[in-house]
């Protein structure tokens, strides 16, 4: 473009943060440019310097600087993602609709790029663009070492509903996880208020009552071997920044199978049937489909899990949900 563009946020776009609508926007836009730019106030929100989180509403006007296609690449389609890698994205899939992808993802791959990540999820999913080359867009996201239950927006209307739908906890995740020791009590509900510290490579959660951002956990031990390890199905009710793994690791005294980062070596068994690896598993996600009714996705478990599972006899295909619902009531 020649000069400054005013763009005004279309109802279809509204009620999400700044930099989600300009990431959907420009696919090839980095994080850290768009911060880059708002710090310098060469993009602006009704002509108010902000931040990336503030919220965008139809028919506010965004101020776009001249130079922003600079820092852009070509919107990503089929072309743009290699065959192996595409090849393995479409693997992922595990429901498909007009408006919904949802994958399962597998541990140790990023979302999005960032210090120290190359391959990640974001570049590849030119490879599930719809028909009209519209390429699908994130929903949310899971870390790097956890796997499971992922949802992609096809369009940016549904985008918005399912992003909508996570804001409101209309959504409904429930984790699996194999935790090293078994809780007492062996069901319940964790409110440990949680706060960051450190940069992106070495972020850290810890408890802070005072400073820290409260999170809600619900957990249910499903089965135990002996007094070694724990099955347990978890259902955040918040979404904390490694809120899962700190609950198990300080609130439990159970820490997450793997998680060395908070569990120290109380995190590893002492088997070689079960691999040092995070066993944390986005299992089962429940939420309002945008063209009606309720979509309900289950994600099989990875290799070292499903390894771990038939190692200790759990059952790989139980339904957990169910142990959620208050007793007596339907």
């Amino acid at each position: 473009m020649s000069g400054v563009e005013l763009v005004s946020v279309k109802a279809e776009e509204a009620d999400q943060r700044l930099d989600r609508w300009l990431r959907r926007r420009f696919p090839g836009l980095t994080q850290g440019r768009i911060e880059k730019l708002l710090r310098k106030g060469e993009i602006r929100l009704d002509g108010k310097r902000v931040d990336g989180k503030a919220r965008v509403f139809s028919g506010q006007v965004v101020r776009l600087p001249p130079n922003i296609e600079k820092a852009v690449v070509p919107k990503a389609g089929p072309a743009a993602v290699s065959e192996a890698d595409a090849r393995f994205v479409r693997g992922l899939v595990i429901h498909e609709d007009q408006d919904v992808i949802v994958i399962n993802k597998p541990p140790g791959l990023a979302v999005q790029g960032g210090t120290g990540q190359g391959r990640h999820l974001d570049a590849m999913l030119g490879a599930l663009a719809n028909a009209e080359g519209e390429r699908p867009r994130l929903v949310h996201r899971l870390d790097l070492d956890t796997s499971g239950v992922m949802v992609l927006g096809r369009n940016v209307r549904a985008t918005a509903q399912l992003a909508a739908a996570f804001r409101s906890k209309a959504a409904r995740k429930t984790y699996w996880a194999l935790v090293a020791g078994v809780p007492d009590p062996a069901q319940g509900r964790i409110d440990m208020a949680l706060a960051k510290s450190g940069g992106p490579a070495g972020e850290r959660v810890a408890q802070d009552e005072e400073d820290g951002k409260r999170a809600v956990t619900l957990y249910v031990t499903v089965d135990h071997a002996l007094e070694r390890c724990a099955w347990l199905a978890m259902r955040p009710i918040t979404g904390r920044t490694h809120q899962l793994r700190v609950h198990a690791a300080v609130a439990l005294g159970t820490p997450v199978v793997g998680d060395t980062k908070y569990g120290g070596q109380r995190a590893l068994l002492a088997t070689d049937a079960v691999k040092p690896m995070l066993h944390l598993h986005a299992r089962a996600l429940t939420l309002p489909h945008p063209a009606g009714g309720t979509l309900r996705a289950v994600a099989p478990l990875p290799a070292h899990m499903r390894e771990t599972w038939k190692f200790f006899g759990f059952d790989l295909d139980a339904d957990t949900d169910p142990l959620f619902e208050p007793k007596g009531r339907r």
